[in-house]
């Protein structure tokens, strides 16, 4: 399998950063690699079924359900391009996805088996590195997710998450990557029960919003979370 088509995407991943052009071709050569296409809508990964690979996503939007017992769909996470699934999974000794992986838009795949990942380890530190901070922040984010969920009103769980995206990004004009349905799944809520909120907050002088943004104003944005 020639790289030429992916170069770009790939050698922007800290993974990769640490080889050549000459050693990805030859890496790609390998039965352990392969690059799939998924159409939107497509699952990938089923609840309880086994990891085998740690996927990189080139293109595309992954979301990450939950589905109970009566059908209900949560969604957790929307994962996009360089984002990662399985890294901390493939050498667990419960290596069972927790979560469903659906293509939310058309997704592009690379699939590295777990023979694969184990000898980029033992031969390229700066892989090693990459795949140690890839595990690392996934930790952070899933504790951060955990204190998202534990919060008991809508308003917290709506100020949280701004607190969190304006030390992301920097900006007290938010930014939404996802829908409003989807903020709403996230902070596992109806959306209508959401618009309510920030109505409410919008009344009560915090923020202001549109389709694409919401704009902080009287909110106590020196509070980080806590590990």
């Amino acid at each position: 399998m020639n790289i030429d088509k992916y170069a770009h995407e790939i050698v922007n991943f800290n993974l990769f950063s640490g080889f050549t052009k000459e050693e990805l071709n030859k890496m790609f050569s390998s039965s352990k690699l392969e690059i799939k296409e998924y159409g939107k809508g497509q699952i990938i990964h089923l609840q309880n079924a086994i990891c085998h690979t740690m996927d990189i996503i080139l293109s595309g939007k992954v979301s990450v359900q939950n589905i109970d017992e009566n059908g209900k769909v949560l969604t957790v996470n929307v994962l996009s391009t360089s984002d990662i699934l399985g890294a901390n999974l493939i050498f667990s000794s419960k290596n069972c996805y927790p979560l469903t992986y659906v293509s939310k838009t058309s997704v592009m795949l690379l699939h590295m088996h777990k023979k694969l990942v184990l000898e980029l380890c033992q031969n390229s530190k700066s892989f090693m590195i990459g795949l140690m901070t890839v595990i690392s922040d996934k930790m952070i984010n899933l504790i951060d997710e955990i204190k998202l969920i534990s919060l008991k009103s809508i308003r917290q769980c709506i100020i949280a998450f701004l607190r969190y995206e304006y030390h992301i990004q920097k900006n007290t004009v938010i930014k939404l990557n996802i829908s409003k349905k989807d903020f709403a799944e996230r902070l596992g809520i109806q959306r209508s029960s959401l618009n309510r909120e920030l109505n409410k907050m919008r009344k009560d002088g915090l923020l202001e919003y549109d389709a694409r943004t919401i704009t902080l104003k009287n909110i106590d944005l020196s509070k980080k979370w806590e590990i």
